[in-house]
């Protein structure tokens, strides 16, 4: 059965109500090889799409494969194992139709077998029950899989620790009670001592589970930390597999984000390092974690801000907002650039001397922008200049930007000025103070405020002399003036 192509299974599923009743009796032949080949049959058809998963819960053949899963030998559970996974995979209401029909006790019991490839098939069942959603996962919980998926995890067998922590990470997704019962049935432990496992694949789900358990709240969360997961996850920062890269930031950023203090132990193991020079070794999503995650660490305090931009943080975040193509990244980088830059004007100072306002204007500015983009280019433009004193920075603003960020920028100005003299003369000299002049600002407007308390920096005659107009003024007093005569 397993050269059945696309074409012979499109075939079939035209007459698929015909062939479930003829394979059906099959599953009941006395023959063992073709009561395995029919189960096999059955779990290519459902794996092939929905309809056909469909037809095979119409046809009341689910009944039949769940006795004989408890009854017949190793390569028939195996066969019976991958229909009902087959079934399960494709939306919740079929999962449904798994757990009605009474297979999970059946399958957790396949969980105790002694041939590991049973406990494997029944362990891709299980998983993509739990996967769909958290009544399903907690019907898993309920039949009694975790502390069985837990055992799994400690078997030798690289295939079943895979699907085994690949389970407890799609049992833990979906709310903190859940991932508490993986907690507690004790699993943290044993995935912790997998992080460095050789096999990739093994690692991206042990990270997963970490990650998804680390999630939901601050114990949780700390309860993973006193695994002691550093700083040996960040070994996993620089593994060849693009996925484990990705699952490590993840997990590191699921941490981070819930506390300063679990952000601030992150800093002190080398993460923050560690995660930006993972950032500029790949591309796309797997940036994504990463990028989040130093929003999130410098959110939380000036201080840890402060460690992103002395591990080089906003350089490396500039590049991936100039280069990355996707717009949900920019949007993301955007966002954890604004998160360093708001907090002091030292902050925003590290961000705006990496020209990345102007980058961030022209992705507001455009129409081929997502509107999240949008949305988070503006805000970290306002948060950024709103700290921001460094007056270069702050000018290319004043003849590019639109209204509503152009205020934002004039009231930086009008903070500075008035206490920096040098400022002020520079002002003049780079044309910044004839710029203002030009500006149509309504009377009474907190633009306008801003405005005056800039002019007020300086003599009348100057701010008149650079005010749109005075040219005209000045050749009109020309034409009127009468020279003295002897």
């Amino acid at each position: 059965m397993h050269s059945l192509t696309k074409d012979q299974l499109l075939w079939i599923s035209n007459g698929q109500a015909g062939v479930m009743s003829l394979l059906r009796p099959l599953l009941l032949d006395v023959v063992p090889t073709i009561q395995q080949t029919a189960a096999l049959a059955l779990g290519r058809l459902a794996n092939y799409n929905d309809d056909l998963a469909e037809a095979v819960v119409k046809g009341d053949i689910l009944p039949q494969l769940v006795y004989s899963l408890a009854e017949q030998n190793r390569f028939y559970k195996k066969a019976a194992a991958f229909v009902l996974r087959a079934v399960a995979k494709h939306s919740p209401q079929l999962a449904q139709a798994i757990v009605d029909c009474g297979a999970l006790d059946t399958l957790v019991i396949c969980l105790e077998d002694f041939d590991p490839g049973v406990k494997e098939a029944a362990a891709w069942a299980l998983g993509y029950i739990a996967r769909h959603n958290s009544e399903l996962s907690q019907a898993v919980v309920d039949a009694g899989a975790v502390p069985l998926l837990v055992l799994c995890i400690q078997e030798p067998e690289i295939a079943l620790k895979r699907i085994a922590a690949s389970d407890l990470s799609d049992i833990s997704k979906h709310s903190p009670e859940l991932a508490q019962t993986v907690v507690d049935a004790g699993a943290i432990a044993h995935l912790a001592q997998m992080i460095l496992n050789p096999d990739a694949k093994l690692k991206r789900q042990v990270l997963s589970a970490l990650s998804q358990i680390a999630k939901h709240s601050v114990d949780l969360a700390e309860m993973v930390v006193e695994a002691e997961i550093f700083p040996v996850v960040l070994t996993c920062l620089k593994d060849k597999d693009e996925y484990v890269k990705k699952n490590a930031s993840t997990l590191i950023r699921e941490i981070a984000k819930h506390t300063p203090e679990l952000s601030q132990l992150i800093v002190n193991a080398g993460g923050v390092a560690a995660v930006i020079d993972c950032i500029g070794s790949c591309k796309g999503n797997i940036r994504l974690p990463g990028i989040m995650m130093l929003g999130y660490v410098a959110a939380h305090s000036e201080n840890l801000a402060m460690a992103v931009i002395i591990s080089k943080g906003v350089p490396q975040l500039s590049v991936c907002l100039s280069e990355e193509p996707e717009d949900h990244i920019k949007a993301a980088t955007a966002w954890a650039l604004a998160q360093i830059g708001r907090h002091t004007p030292e902050h925003a100072r590290a961000v705006a001397v990496t020209n990345i306002l102007p980058v961030l204007l022209s992705l507001y500015m455009s129409p081929e922008s997502s509107e999240d983009l949008q949305v988070k280019s503006k805000k970290a433009i306002k948060s950024i200049l709103q700290k921001c004193t460094y007056l270069p920075a702050l000018e290319p603003f004043l003849y590019d930007a639109p209204p509503n960020i152009l205020k934002h920028v004039v009231g930086q100005f009008s903070k500075v000025l008035p206490h920096d003299s040098k400022a002020r003369r520079l002002f003049v000299t780079s044309g910044g103070l004839k710029k203002v002049q030009e500006i149509k600002a309504e009377p009474g407007s907190l633009l306008q405020e801003y405005i005056n308390s800039i002019n007020n920096c300086y003599p009348e005659e100057i701010v008149r002399y650079y005010s749109p107009g005075y040219s005209d003024t000045l050749l009109q007093r020309v034409d009127s003036y009468q020279p003295l005569t002897n």
